[in-house]
């Protein structure tokens, strides 16, 4: 694993909101799936810097739980309107072409999965060596 995803990995964890992001191309193409930040402004950062290249997008919290979906890049189904109300001050602006899209908190969901899986595998070494 790149030390950038391993810093990447380290940042989104730190956020406190870690989620999956699943984008479904315009062209057909296939599924892009994602671990991401879920905080309202890299939420807002994630469906503007994949505005016009996206069909649908939908991310959910670590138990694969909605949090959203879009249609194209247009908020679509939101169960806790309280939080879409906070991603909306970071993505009106970007859809307006007002401001452009902040950096992404997020990495390739085979790079996080193997990150939790080397983690798993140092956990359970440790407790082997446990008295």
């Amino acid at each position: 694993m790149r030390k950038e995803d391993m810093e990447m990995i380290a940042r989104i964890l730190d956020s406190e909101r870690v989620g999956y992001a699943y984008l479904y191309p315009r062209d057909g193409g296939a599924r892009q799936e994602s671990m991401i930040s879920t905080t309202p402004e890299n939420i807002a950062n994630y469906i503007g810097s994949h505005m016009f290249e996206a069909e649908k997008m939908v991310i959910t919290d670590m138990c694969d739980r909605l949090v959203l979906d879009t249609c194209g890049y247009f908020l679509n189904n939101c169960p806790d309107q309280n939080f879409c109300k906070e991603i909306h001050p970071f993505l009106i602006p970007i859809q307006m072409g007002e401001k452009e899209a902040g950096e992404v908190l997020g990495v390739d969901r085979d790079v996080a999965d193997e990150y939790f899986a080397a983690e798993d595998e140092a956990v359970t070494m440790a407790e082997m060596s446990m008295p």
